[in-house]
């Protein structure tokens, strides 16, 4: 319930639990099963505890819509092929990526630790979510982890004018003892499409160099972007990558492109259809005895780092974790009023 001290500057501030049962509510209640409501609620509640809004409650919305236009399964349950030594494949059926990796994620982890190196497939799922809540738990288990999906194509390679990549997201991760593992995750496109998506609803303009419009001239209007293309980072840098994340979780595991995703969606505003690739790697297979040597050669990297006053990766999002479990988060009072419209 809304409460009239809860309600500052137009937000409205939730603790962590509040903000998960305001998200499994509107799933719930629009048709996804008590399983994936749960794991969608414990996503969206865990971005916004992080800071990511991009990928927090304001995502409840969109999974609502896909589930609508019947672009995503509300209750399939995946299942599994052992295809090689070091390679499993998920199928989530339709359904979003989440219960799928929770349910390969166990044999998944005991094929990294048997040969060193394994990949992990997850096949036919929609995919909105951030790409660090698939790597914490494979660091969590002390091993190195390497994630990326495409999406739709919404983005221009470097010298083009036409949508034709995804997003296209890349996250890594580094185990850490004592403190939280170096994580990062970005998108191959310039921003996130959500970023865009939360500057048209606040009607803030754009940072030069993130999209054109669709006669392919640079735009600052997130409206006009949003109908035209998004832009890569780094030009033909963050472009190639970008390539590479099409080819290595589209084909190379038998799933769609973000050009076909974009088709398959029939412009009902879904989130994408496709695949995702993980890659895990043991240091302690790698390693052997010599394992607490260069692990602490790690460690000089990322004093260096500090040492300089960068910032390292995920740190940022580790703080604003801590401030959001004793604080709780805060909405846009739209988006809340949004979100509990669809739980009614």
């Amino acid at each position: 319930m809304l409460k009239e001290e809860m309600v500052v500057k137009n937000t409205v501030n939730l603790t962590l639990q509040e903000a998960y049962q305001l998200a499994y509510q509107a799933l719930y209640r629009n048709g996804f099963s008590a399983r994936q409501a749960d794991a969608v609620a414990k996503n969206v509640t865990a971005g916004q505890r992080d800071g990511c809004h991009s990928h927090g409650l304001y995502r409840v919305l969109g999974c609502v819509r896909s589930l609508q236009a019947g672009k995503v399964a509300a209750d399939a349950e995946s299942t599994m092929t052992d295809t090689a030594p070091a390679v499993l494949r998920v199928d989530a059926h339709g359904a979003f990526s989440l219960l799928a990796y929770q349910a390969a994620l166990p044999e998944f982890v005991a094929k990294v630790r048997h040969c060193g190196i394994a990949a992990l497939a997850i096949n036919h799922c929609v995919h909105y979510s951030a790409l660090w809540a698939d790597i914490e738990p494979l660091t969590e288990e002390g091993l190195v982890a390497l994630a990326c999906t495409p999406s739709h194509a919404w983005v221009t390679p470097a010298g083009g004018n036409q949508p034709l990549f995804g997003t296209n997201p890349i996250a890594f991760g580094w185990p850490r003892q004592g403190q939280p593992p170096f994580v990062f995750d970005m998108a191959t496109s310039a921003a996130a499409r959500g970023e865009i998506e939360l500057h048209r609803r606040a009607n803030k303009p754009l940072p030069e160099g993130w999209g054109i419009d669709s006669h392919g001239n640079p735009s600052t209007d997130a409206a006009s972007v949003l109908q035209g293309a998004m832009l890569t980072f780094g030009g033909h840098k963050g472009s190639a990558l970008a390539a590479m994340v099409e080819l290595i979780a589209g084909p190379l595991i038998g799933d769609m492109t973000s050009k076909e995703s974009l088709a398959y969606d029939q412009q009902t505003g879904s989130s994408p259809y496709g695949g995702e690739l993980i890659i895990a790697m043991d240091p302690e297979r790698f390693l052997g005895a010599d394992k607490e040597e260069y692990l602490a050669k790690a460690e000089v990297l990322f004093n260096d780092m500090a040492s300089q006053g960068a910032r390292i990766p995920g740190e940022r999002r580790f703080k604003a974790r801590l401030h959001s479990e004793q604080f709780g988060v805060e909405l846009p009072l739209a988006l809340y009023e949004e979100i509990v419209a669809l739980g009614q």
